[in-house]
């Protein structure tokens, strides 16, 4: 099969004589780093160029992508390779002076999703401070925002609240590639990185992931298809409340519940707000672990009827704010992420080197208290949805930073 895209992938295999040959090489990715023949960079590099691949810097759920959400990952020695695999998600986020101390260049290849939060771009920030600090060059492989790179929704995060899940001060919703990320990171942050980026070839910013003609690979467990990253900038909101997103269900963040909420009730209030492109039906479930394992839940299957008319941050906002006002006493926000299986190792502000701190993991997910506050104060949604527009700055601001048009 052949494929009109071209990822960047692509393009180092094609050119890797010149700018690996000789070098020591450390990977940063998972399962996802995969040509659109589904051959991965690792096995290509290894075992194919027989290039001097010295180590593996893994992510969140692991290099094979077999971990859970929020569960701390140890390193080890993969057993295809025998390469050593340095975890860069629990005790150590950022890869330490020691593991660094043999390798030229560090090559990151995986598939993001377009959220703030979603932690692989917060590795990718520390990959590229921590390859600073030690004169290590940095490839980037760029890949497609699977939802779209032209449409931008905030709010924009407080640095207050930065954390593993909200590195930097973007949107929620960011509308960039790793690639472009990579060098506003590099810029804005100061972090002095020998950085390279190889580019896609026909991708444009309009394109949804489905229209590239690649094969989806799951980035997560709980991200199964592109109609599940549709929606998550959105509904993974209520990871830091008392809501189940609806993981432990073939529908994670499109089912959505508690066993205390009138479904039916809060279907109907959803119906009066101005949420476009999205429809609700009254549902029940039973997740099989996390929030409410094994419980019946109620709740509502959320229906994408328009993805480019849709604003996903607003629709995760206006499901908190409509079951707080239906059930005022019932909502709760979570001070631990992942009911608490990390702590404050993900919330911390700063990252790894600083003491936790307890907050309120909703802040963290979309960026400051204030969202928390007016809803807890029983504002009208309005004055809630205000708040995701302002990102005015920020387009302004990520111009100088874009690859594609």
């Amino acid at each position: 099969m052949s494929f009109k895209l071209k990822l960047g992938i692509q393009s180092l295999i094609e050119d890797y004589s010149s700018s690996l040959m000789g070098k020591c090489i450390g990977v940063v990715s998972n399962h996802t780093g995969v040509t659109p023949e589904l051959e991965h960079l690792v096995d290509v590099l290894y075992f194919k160029l027989r290039l001097d691949v010295r180590a593996i810097f893994a992510p969140e759920h692991g290099f094979r992508g077999d971990m859970p959400e929020g569960f701390s990952v140890e390193s080890y020695v993969d057993e295809r390779t025998r390469l050593p695999v340095y975890s860069l998600y629990g005790v150590r986020l950022k890869p330490s002076k020691e593991t660094l101390s043999e390798i030229d260049v560090l090559i990151y290849d995986i598939q993001d999703v377009g959220a703030r939060f979603y932690t692989y771009i917060s590795t990718l920030f520390y990959v590229l401070e921590a390859a600073g600090e030690n004169d290590v060059e940095v490839i980037v492989l760029d890949r497609p925002n699977p939802i779209t790179g032209n449409r931008v929704e905030g709010p924009i995060l407080d640095k207050r609240y930065r954390s593993f899940v909200g590195i930097w001060d973007i949107p929620v919703r960011h509308g960039m590639t790793v690639g472009e990320l990579a060098l506003l990171f590099n810029e804005e942050a100061g972090l002095n990185t020998k950085l390279k980026v190889h580019r896609m070839i026909e991708w444009n910013r309009r394109m949804w992931f489905d229209e590239t003609g690649l094969p989806w690979v799951p980035p997560s467990p709980n991200m199964p298809c592109l109609s599940t990253a549709t929606v998550y900038p959105g509904t993974c909101l209520l990871e830091g409340t008392n809501i189940s997103e609806g993981r432990g269900t073939t529908k994670p963040f499109e089912l959505i519940g508690a066993p205390w909420i009138d479904n039916c009730r809060l279907v109907e209030e959803l119906k009066s707000l101005p949420i476009k492109g999205v429809k609700f039906r009254p549902s029940t479930f039973i997740p099989r672990y996390r929030k409410y394992g094994e419980q019946l839940c109620r709740g509502l299957q959320i229906h994408v009827t328009d993805r480019n008319t849709l604003e996903p941050v607003k629709l995760g906002l206006a499901i908190v704010w409509a079951v707080k006002r239906i059930h005022p006493d019932e909502l709760r926000f979570n001070v631990e992420c992942y009911e608490g299986t990390l702590g404050c190792s993900i919330c911390g502000v700063g990252g790894p080197s600083t003491k936790p701190q307890a907050r309120y993991y909703f802040d963290c997910l979309i960026g400051s208290d204030a969202v928390r506050e007016l809803i807890e104060g029983g504002c009208e949604f309005k004055e809630v949805a205000k708040l995701c527009d302002e990102v005015e700055r920020f387009e302004k601001n990520r111009r100088k930073y874009l690859l594609y048009d």
